[in-house]
């Protein structure tokens, strides 16, 4: 379809409806219309394992579902079976449901590398539950954040360091410090200066960096470098802190076991969500019993107000982890996420060098976990250059802000996905040769989410 002809009035109007009543338009800022082109953010209707359709009746082939959490695809039949089981059982009681109980039997059997697990609705509510246990087990104040991992927690103790740090009084924001990724030394001198002061590191094990238009493009390795890990490890035994991994992202697409599993690494504290409930509200917070006993009533020392949620346990939630596990387990789904992801991976690339713009259009990252960098004519990061792709993207029936892949997906799919690449990177060549990609925007560019004005 020509993107001149492609308009999206119902979703347009839909979009004026939730600015009128939501702030910011989603309930996300990553889901936000600025992260789309302009008057071009479907509204989605409905979803059905890869594909979803909008409210003006497209359909696409889509990436990233759900910010990476539906990794099985929309309403997967075992998974939807799982909760339709729970539902007519009532999902929330004064005391816990036999389903707690399964439901962590289960994640600590898949996750053995952990001792204990108590399940949230989101990712910040468990990551900052980690931070705090680690604080009160420690007594020491200081968050020693990897600065290379673009997002922790809703918290102030994480987007106090960010652009978006309105709100956030200094004194938090100057408790956490940060170290990069992959480099030893440099944690080894961050804990050394902030002796005694450092309470834990948190990082997500494997480099996950997305694209930014306001920093060059660095280099990106599927895995950390042989030792780095055990490094980490041997850096916090010795200073006395705790080493947390968040694995909200690396959790059962690096391996059902997490990053931890297929490193062989243990940290102390570990996060886990979005794959987790294909969509459903879970996560978890797991780790050390000593540690996570803290939050408990089975010791004699200071309680750790660790978490307590009141629908933190809702029943068809937690029926939907069991079954996503499960269904990790039964049908080697790591896997076939990989291998979609190589194969989508090499027929992007190969679209892209054909049409003449292999070095402006980069896909990063591990297979079950693509992400795309669009370059200007500097081969510098453009949020323009992305917009032009992104128009021709959803044109073409593919809805795109990553190519981080579901394993829904088949070879059509792909293919279909290959091609549509192709063709906008037909234009993106022309737009490089003006030097000017504004002709093919219709409008103003997408937005990086984390910028301090709106």
């Amino acid at each position: 379809m020509d993107t001149e002809e492609f308009l999206l009035p119902r979703s347009r109007l839909a979009n004026e409806r939730l600015h009128a009543m939501i702030p910011g338009g989603a309930h996300t800022y990553a889901k936000g219309d600025d992260q789309y082109p302009d008057n071009l953010a479907p509204v989605i209707s409905h979803g059905r394992g890869a594909h979803v359709w909008d409210i003006d009746g497209n359909r696409y082939v889509e990436y990233g579902s759900g910010l990476r959490s539906v990794s099985l695809g929309h309403a997967h039949p075992r998974v939807i079976q799982a909760v339709r089981r729970e539902l007519d059982r009532g999902s929330n009681f004064v005391r816990p449901s036999i389903v707690e109980v399964e439901a962590a039997e289960r994640f600590l059997a898949t996750v053995p590398t952990a001792e204990m697990v108590k399940f949230a609705k989101n990712g910040s509510d468990v990551t900052t539950a980690a931070v705090r246990l680690a604080r009160a087990v420690t007594g020491r104040p200081r968050v020693a954040i990897c600065g290379d991992h673009p997002f922790y927690s809703t918290d102030d103790w994480f987007i106090g360091t960010t652009p978006m740090s309105a709100g956030v009084p200094a004194a938090t924001t100057e408790l956490t410090v940060a170290f990069p990724y992959g480099d030893l030394a440099a944690t080894e001198e961050l804990l050394t200066r902030y002796q005694g002061e450092v309470a834990c590191l948190i990082l997500e094990p494997a480099d996950h960096t997305e694209p930014s238009p306001s920093s060059p493009l660095r280099p990106s390795r599927e895995d950390p470098t042989p030792g780095y890990l055990a490094g980490l490890r041997e850096l916090a035994d010795r200073h006395g802190c705790v080493l947390i991994f968040d694995e909200m992202i690396t959790g059962l697409r690096w391996s059902e076991a997490g990053a931890q599993g297929l490193y062989g690494v243990v940290p102390d504290l570990s996060t886990f969500g979005k794959a987790l409930g294909n969509g459903f509200a879970v996560s978890a917070l797991a780790g050390r019993r000593d540690l996570m006993e803290r939050g408990g009533l089975r010791h004699s020392r200071e309680r750790v107000f660790l978490l307590s949620t009141t629908h933190g346990a809702e029943t068809h939630s937690l029926a939907a982890a069991m079954a996503v596990l499960t269904t990790y387990v039964e049908e080697g789904v790591t896997a076939r996420l990989h291998a979609l992801g190589e194969r989508l991976a090499a027929g992007v690339r190969d679209a892209a060098a054909s049409m003449g713009v292999g070095d402006h259009l980069v896909v990063r990252g591990r297979a079950s976990n693509l992400v795309f960098a669009t370059l200007d004519e500097n081969r510098q990061p453009s949020q323009q250059y992305r917009t032009l792709f992104l128009r021709r993207l959803l044109a073409g029936g593919v809805l795109a802000p990553s190519f981080v892949v579901s394993s829904a997906l088949d070879d059509a799919d792909i293919d279909h996905t290959v091609d549509t690449v192709a063709q906008a990177c037909a234009v993106y060549r022309k737009a490089l040769d003006a030097a000017d990609p504004t002709s093919w925007l219709a409008g103003r560019p997408v937005k990086p989410v984390f910028r301090r004005l709106a």
